[in-house]
């Protein structure tokens, strides 16, 4: 028979093993978790510490002309190499694509394919400039200033400058995950005589991919929400802005249908019902109680006066760039520092460009262009 002071000592023992399980356990999960960001949090961090301070955002925006606002960016290594190789906005736009491709090469191995979906971003942009300068009748060297030197297609962008027309642009995207998108939407196309059938169409295929990679790949929990919380956003602003256009141009509900995406915080059926506001301030009444609605109305005021629905647009961008802002806080171990660089740059790249295209225009007024940042 065992005596007490042996099954004593055994259940001791268990116990005390249970016990370095329970915290081993977790420990193995935390460091699996956070170890493969410790690198990429590392550089993304180094990398904030380069964007530009608000004394500098001033300096450049009372830069006199254009050519001091180029001058003003030379003294940055990240815009200098750029800035004496391509128009202005194209040398912004590769920065920001020279930054996205250094995301995808650093982040951890099971977070890559939503970083390279994202990156898509410059090939859908490559097509939508294609189309409008073939919609307008630019000469290929004039197409080529508007093409960013980045993305899958960057190889091919000089070939297909010497196309003639939109639809031998379509035609020269059939073999490609592309083809049957920019298919889909000729139809509209040659019916209405607008692009917005193709830049929507993109953008819907876009947004839905990174959707459904986001769904395929195994990351924690708490970088699936920060990435669905901004991704859904994304989401949400075109949608709104599609809505927006749509009522402004007097549209229905069945004519944008085919370009909306299944929303976040607005599912399909309350963007349908919005359609049914007597104007866009009836549309923004119906977004009470989202958080669209505070956004869009203290908005509204400027909106009346202008008309532009520009206007909205930046308030909308803002509320993504606030939102993403927080991110580095909630999840500092993880995604978060990356996602709150991104949408930093890209408002840095966005406030950059106003700027440039006021510097055009003679005595163009402070005041407003303040206004018309993010």
């Amino acid at each position: 028979m065992i005596d007490s002071p042996t099954i004593l000592k055994a259940l001791i023992s268990i116990v005390a093993a249970a016990g370095a399980i329970i915290i081993v356990v977790p420990t193995i999960r935390f460091l699996r978790d956070v170890v493969p960001f410790a690198y990429p949090t590392a550089r993304v961090r180094a990398r904030m510490g380069r964007l530009f301070t608000d004394r500098q955002l001033t300096e450049v925006m009372e830069t006199e002309n254009l050519k001091e606002f180029k001058n003003y960016l030379r003294g940055f290594p990240d815009y200098a190499k750029y800035i004496d190789e391509y128009p202005i906005e194209k040398a912004l736009e590769s920065q920001l694509a020279e930054i996205y491709q250094l995301i995808t090469e650093i982040v951890p191995k099971r977070l890559k394919r939503v970083f390279e979906v994202q990156s898509k971003k410059w090939d859908i942009k490559n097509i939508k400039s294609l189309l409008t300068a073939k919609d307008t009748g630019l000469s290929p060297e004039e197409t080529l200033d508007l093409l960013i030197p980045f993305g899958e297609l960057k190889d091919k962008l000089e070939k297909l400058t010497e196309l003639k027309t939109v639809e031998d642009i379509i035609t020269a995207f059939e073999d490609t995950e592309y083809g049957p998108i920019l298919e889909a939407a000729l139809p509209d196309y040659e019916k209405t005589g607008m692009l917005l059938p193709f830049e929507a169409a993109l953008d819907k295929y876009y947004m839905e991919t990174l959707l459904e990679v986001l769904e395929e790949v195994s990351i924690p929990k708490e970088d699936t929400e920060i990435l669905r919380t901004y991704f859904g956003a994304q989401i949400d602003a075109t949608n709104l802005k599609i809505i927006l256009r749509a009522k402004a141009d007097n549209l229905k509900y069945e004519d944008i249908s085919p370009y909306i995406i299944e929303g976040y915080q607005l599912p399909e059926w309350k963007l349908e019902y919005l359609m049914e506001a007597e104007n866009i301030k009836g549309i923004i009444s119906e977004l009470e109680g989202t958080d669209y609605g505070p956004v869009l109305a203290e908005a509204l005021p400027e909106y009346e006066e202008t008309r532009s629905l520009a206007t909205f647009e930046r308030a909308l961008e803002k509320y993504i760039n606030e939102t993403a802002r927080t991110f580095a806080l909630k999840r500092p171990l993880g995604v978060g520092p990356i996602i709150t660089f991104l949408s930093r740059k890209e408002a840095e790249i966005k406030n950059l460009k106003v700027i440039a295209r006021s510097k055009r225009e003679p005595s163009f007024p402070q005041p407003l262009l303040k206004e018309m940042l993010i």
